[in-house]
């Protein structure tokens, strides 16, 4: 239960310092734009996405049991999150993230950090590609300037109002969003170490800036950003909406716990680590209450700021702790700048989160997969994109347990005569 950080801080050396702050800044320069990116598909105000990485994301590297785990806003809970703003406004979703968080607390307290390991792997892998899915078809309409009011939440119906609206795509924003895209792929090619993201986003809104383009900015759609984190607030809480918001916030605690553990998993084989899932747990749920308190989205670890934090030489908490302050320090004195970022930038960078989130290169491992597997991968996918997660996630686990019932093989137990 013994957060990482003060385990690290016994023997921490200037050099480990160094490295953990080179590595914070350069994940601040990529959690910037993918936090607001990640705000606005969400459906929310884009500073609630750096007020979410500034606060979850130091209260993560400070109580978390992983040595490198960066948190924040991720794609995961874009789904989740736009839900819950349609359906019971923005003050339900900060009130839905408090009660995840006090969830999360509880089972970190209950220790029972080690049981999302029992989940079947098809159904995270189902569930991981739908979500995938669901975000990049909901970047179309700014990826491809499409003027459309009003467009459906769901799935095939989103498609419909798109393909209907498609004689109002702005070329403009096409060719921005397409360089952008094409900045990222490349610069991720010729020099992994560098914040791409941050980079490809910033070039092509000064484009759009310098030849005065007709494509939609923040500073256009939602006015300047805010300097600083607002007070900390609580939101109304009554017993009716703890009843109407309680599966909601059970599926936000279900995604942070997931993900989180999956993504200190991946950063223990790249450091030859050993993380601390309770206390993992434990800080997912200070930190959703903290974000909540600041009006903040739902916060998870986040496996691409992970590893680009790993990759650039972070190696104790003390990494995340200085990413969560510049980020802070941008929000304080860049703020107006970030406002001038443009949409179909945006837009292209989730649409490459999402294509890393659906992890192509494991697809063939996948299908090689026993036919159960297959089929329940399926199943979830489907079930992701075409219902609602609860349900997705409900229905796979159901099904991925009853599948490991039937495959273990339980030998009946030998009774002597003494037992009988």
């Amino acid at each position: 239960m013994k957060p990482k950080l003060f385990t690290t801080i016994r023997t921490y050396t200037l050099a480990e310092f160094r490295g953990d702050a080179i590595a914070g800044v350069t994940v601040a320069m990529v959690a910037i734009p993918l936090s607001i990116a990640i705000a606005i598909a969400s459906g929310a105000a884009p500073e609630t996405g750096l007020i979410t990485a500034v606060v979850a994301g130091f209260l993560i590297s400070f109580l978390g049991g992983s040595r490198v785990q960066i948190g924040g806003p991720t794609g995961a809970f874009i789904v989740v999150v736009y839900g819950v703003i349609a359906e019971h406004g923005f003050d339900g979703l900060v009130l839905a993230t408090a009660m995840a968080g006090l969830i999360l607390i509880a089972a970190g307290l209950l220790r029972l950090g080690n049981l999302v390991r029992y989940i079947p792997e098809a159904v995270v892998n189902g569930f991981t590609i739908g979500i995938a899915i669901i975000i990049a078809t909901s970047q179309l309409k700014d990826f491809l300037g499409i003027s459309a009011e009003n467009v459906p939440a769901d799935f095939l119906p989103k498609l419909a109002a798109l393909w209907d609206a498609h004689g109002s795509a702005n070329w403009q924003a096409l060719l921005i969003g397409a360089v952008t895209l094409a900045l990222i792929v490349l610069f991720r090619r010729l020099s992994p170490r560098l914040p791409g993201l941050i980079v490809a986003v910033a070039l092509t809104s000064l484009a759009v800036a310098l030849f005065e383009l007709p494509v939609d900015t923040i500073a256009a759609r939602y006015g300047e950003l805010p300097h600083g984190l607002p007070m900390p607030h609580v939101p109304q809480v009554t017993v009716e909406r703890l009843t109407e918001l309680l599966p909601s916030a059970m599926v936000i605690a279900l995604l942070a716990a997931i993900e989180s553990l999956l993504s200190a998993m991946v950063a223990d084989r790249m450091i030859a680590g050993s993380y601390r899932p309770n206390a993992e747990v434990m800080a997912q749920g200070w930190a959703n209450l903290g974000s909540s308190l600041f009006g903040g989205l739902p916060a998870t670890g986040a496996i691409a700021r992970t590893a680009t934090n790993v990759r650039a030489g972070g190696r104790t908490p003390m990494a995340g702790i200085i990413h969560a302050l510049a980020v802070l320090l941008v929000l304080l004195l860049a703020a107006p700048l970030a406002a001038y970022l443009v949409m179909p930038a945006l837009a292209a960078l989730l649409m490459v989160t999402a294509w890393n989130m659906s992890e192509p290169h494991k697809w063939s491992l996948y299908w090689s997969e026993p036919v159960t597997d297959r089929m329940l991968l399926i199943v979830t996918l489907v079930l992701t994109v075409l219902t609602d997660l609860t349900l997705a996630i409900g229905i796979g686990v159901a099904f991925g347990l009853a599948l490991r019932l039937m495959r273990s093989e339980l030998e009946p137990e030998v009774w002597t005569d003494h037992d009988r």
